[in-house]
């Protein structure tokens, strides 16, 4: 018997059921779980060596959990969801995830995949780092400079050419406070005119509607009274 154990995370109960039946087969051990937050309570207690996780379920869904799960450990994680839109594939492997299998999966395949990320997880002692020199990552949002993305919560959002730079210019400056003029600079490339500050405010407004849970009480985006804007940092 192998002391391999695979978490498997889905909020159908006979979707776990055959996948852990299907691991069993090949001797590994299973952990069920039905939700993210389930998921990460097991990962409290339990020895877990890879974590097979769907995306779509209540409570805590799967990219959350995701994003959660990556502030501690380089567990492998497959996601294994009916979701086949692009944008949700790249969230998931953006968030950390190693892998992503479609449902209905081929069950040779999904077997192929999970011992092969196993293999590649002991390979490098169980604590291979995974850092992205073209990802920042502040609390909840992760900005990826390469594929130009942004997810919030485990979500990823549509901004324009310019509220990404804008985020950018404040995410690779966290902390930092830039006055209208500085952000209209550094992102239109020109001189700052007398109708900067207004265009700046606009374009912040709409970025605080797509990254903030709530505008009236911003998290991230902040406003320095009478000197700008700033990027409030989170571990």
């Amino acid at each position: 018997m192998s002391e391999e154990t695979i978490l498997v995370v889905d909020d159908n109960r006979e979707i776990v059921y055959s996948i852990s039946e299907l691991l069993k087969y090949e001797g590994y051990q299973t952990v069920a779980a039905y939700d993210g937050m389930q998921a990460l309570e097991v990962l409290e207690k339990e020895k877990i060596d890879l974590i097979l996780l769907d995306v779509m379920m209540p409570r805590l869904n799967g990219l959350s959990a995701l994003m959660k799960l990556r502030e501690k450990s380089q567990i492998p994680v497959i996601i294994l969801s009916a979701k086949t839109e692009e944008s949700d594939k790249v969230s998931g492997l953006v968030l950390g995830a190693d892998d992503y299998v479609e449902k209905p999966y081929n069950p040779a395949e999904l077997i192929a995949r999970v011992k092969a990320h196993l293999r590649r997880y002991h390979a490098w002692g169980g604590s291979q780092p995974k850092e992205d020199p073209d990802q920042i990552v502040n609390g909840g949002l992760v900005l990826d400079k390469k594929q130009r993305l942004v997810i919030v919560e485990g979500e990823e959002v549509r901004l324009t050419a310019t509220e990404y730079k804008i985020l950018e210019l404040f995410m690779t400056h966290l902390g930092q406070v830039f006055s209208a003029e500085q952000i209209y600079e550094n992102v239109w490339r020109e001189d700052a005119g007398y109708a900067a500050e207004n265009t700046v405010m606009v374009h912040i407004r709409h970025i605080r509607g797509k990254v903030e849970i709530d505008t009236r009480k911003p998290r991230y985006v902040k406003v320095v009274w009478g000197i700008g804007y700033k990027m409030e940092k989170y571990d």
